[in-house]
């Protein structure tokens, strides 16, 4: 009960807590779910380039604690809102809003989660294992900005699936990513 959020309250990175659970063994493979956290969530580091536009006017000790809480959720709704008001700069009002709504509910609810479960039983049987990947498809929706936009996201899911179906293990997660971010800079300005 206690371990449950403690994780999700100091990772808030749903991605990669999903990996991680996903490749638990016992022993666990430390190493192994070190990388693929780190490589889901590399994503990070472009939403936060994406946004460091935004925050600009923010000194650094209000800057940098405001990204603890991004998640793909709050970025996408920070940067609509900026955009939606033509702004340069994000309302770090609306910003921490949003980031103090989502971080509690996914804290409250994973413990939530942690203790119903063993009454649950496999949420999969229910298809609630879909809900994280619709969320996804969602945001993905939200950010399209036409086909050609989208050919490192294309290519990042045509060779993880390829991948998936391929090799053993998690190896998909760090082909998609990989290829996903090399189209990224080969194709970077290209028509």
């Amino acid at each position: 009960m206690f371990e449950v959020p403690l994780m999700t309250g100091l990772n808030f990175g749903g991605g990669s807590e999903f990996a991680a659970i996903r490749l638990w063994t016992s022993p666990p493979h430390v190493l192994l779910i070190v990388a693929m956290s780190f490589l889901v969530n590399c994503r990070h580091i472009l939403m936060g380039a994406a946004l460091a536009p935004y925050l600009q006017h923010l000194p650094a000790r209000k800057a940098l604690p405001a990204l603890f809480f991004m998640c793909n959720e709050s970025w996408a709704m920070a940067l609509a809102d900026a955009r939606k008001r033509a702004a340069s700069r994000i309302s770090l009002a609306y910003y921490l809003g949003v980031s103090s709504a989502l971080y509690l509910t996914w804290v409250l609810f994973t413990a939530l989660g942690a203790a119903l479960g063993p009454a649950i039983g496999d949420v999969e049987q229910y298809g609630f294992d879909m809900a994280f990947t619709a969320v996804f498809l969602v945001l993905l929706r939200g950010m399209w900005r036409g086909a050609r936009a989208c050919r490192p996201r294309l290519v990042s899911l045509v060779v993880a699936a390829l991948t998936c179906l391929l090799l053993p293990g998690a190896w998909y997660v760090a082909a998609g990513a990989s290829a996903g971010l090399l189209v990224a800079i080969l194709w970077e300005g290209q028509p």
